[in-house]
């Protein structure tokens, strides 16, 4: 098989991931398993790297000469577009592809809670959305992106390595740059970024510290930045920012995270009940007054989670293991998953349960047996 007849069957497939190594059959990830290709003979190095060459201009195969890796999307006409890392081991190449669907998401179509649409209405500051590699960042990002390109009348910018989904023009004017072909560093394209009017700006990753000071100083003058770190919440969000700069300059840092920062979204790919896909646990924190206070303090940083846990009603905020419950609830993953997916598991399981007292407004619309659908919460984006 070549590289496009591979890419087709595991699109077709569900597949989330393919890895391409030699001595092996091809991989796809499919609802968080990895399974092999049935029927085809294992890889051997030559043809992965004929694979590879044929996928990488002059300037990625310096790249992967030079430090061993290299990035490149990759489309198929009539099946999809795919985000593929070439890189070594054991002296051969290897390849993870990301399989990225054609359609551009939308919040439903997702799963993800009222609230991120709220937040994607922003006009200004910082939304961080984070979580571990194949989390759904990107596809969440995505969904943002579309629910502004088609609400809005303003000049949006990307800034990826390399573009995932290809967003087309709607209310919004649209120009994704891509890093090594439209821009050389994501530092770069976002200081260009600030002099091209935009009203909103999406920065693939947060990776360096020039490029979260830049991004900073755009959400400080006016403008919406969304943003991605690979973190597992809100807390671990804070303390990554603000750890890259001198400790010296740590305070000041907090102290203009908290001014600026309005959301951060953090989240989990969950296997379903039914074992055919997975579902988002949602924690998502929203920067109110009390917020920002515990963001500025680092001593007060542990205190997020019951500030998030607490702020369900008034905010739409909520933790991982209230949208555990939220889904357990709903069927729509088992006991076991939710419980070695929770924060606490022990607490989780006493919420579930019953045996805690159910007068704890944190937990009063997602424990004990099914409920119907609540009224939709009364959250304004003026509020924060």
């Amino acid at each position: 098989m070549d590289l496009n007849e591979i890419l087709a069957v595991g699109f077709k497939g569900g597949a989330s991931d393919i890895h391409l190594k030699a001595g092996l059959p091809p991989m796809f990830r499919i609802n968080g398993a990895l399974l092999a290709l049935k029927g085809v003979e294992p890889l051997v190095p030559d043809a992965i790297r004929q694979m590879a060459f044929a996928l990488l201009n002059e300037r990625q195969k310096k790249a992967l000469e030079d430090t061993r890796e290299a990035d490149v999307a990759h489309g198929i006409a009539g099946v999809g577009r795919f985000r593929i890392n070439v890189y070594h081991q054991r002296g051969t190449l290897c390849m993870a592809i990301r399989v990225i669907p054609m359609n551009v998401p939308d919040f439903d179509g997702l799963r993800l809670p009222p609230i991120i649409k709220k937040i994607a209405d922003l006009r200004r500051g910082l939304v961080l959305v984070t979580g571990t590699t194949s989390s759904g960042k990107s596809s969440t990002l995505a969904a943002m992106i579309n629910h502004i390109n088609s609400t809005r009348t303003c000049h949006i910018i990307t800034i990826e390595d390399p573009i995932e989904f290809l967003i087309r023009d709607k209310r919004s004017m649209v120009n994704q740059r891509e890093v090594g072909m439209d821009t050389l560093t994501f530092g770069g394209a976002l200081k260009s970024a600030l002099r091209q009017d935009p009203d909103v700006i999406l920065i693939g990753e947060m990776r360096d510290h020039e490029t979260i000071e830049t991004a900073l100083h755009a959400a400080e003058t006016g403008h919406l930045v969304l943003s991605t770190l690979h973190t597992l919440d809100a807390a671990e969000t804070i303390n990554r920012i603000v750890s890259g700069i001198p400790a010296n300059q740590q305070a000041f840092m907090r102290h203009q995270l908290a001014s600026i920062l309005k959301a951060v979204i953090s989240q989990r790919l969950v296997p379903c009940a039914d074992q055919k896909s997975r579902v988002p646990a949602v924690e998502v924190l929203i920067a109110t007054k009390r917020a920002q206070e515990l963001i500025a303090d680092e001593k007060r940083i542990s205190e997020l989670r019951e500030t998030i846990a607490e702020g369900y009603k008034s905010y739409g905020m909520q933790t991982f293991d209230q949208s555990l419950m939220f889904l357990l609830n709903r069927n729509l993953v088992t006991y076991e998953e939710a419980i070695r997916q929770a924060s606490n598991p022990d607490d989780f399981a006493l919420r579930y349960k019953g045996i805690q007292s159910t007068s704890d407004g944190r937990w009063e619309d997602f424990e004990g047996e099914k409920k119907k659908e609540k009224q939709e919460d009364t959250f304004e984006v003026e509020r924060f």
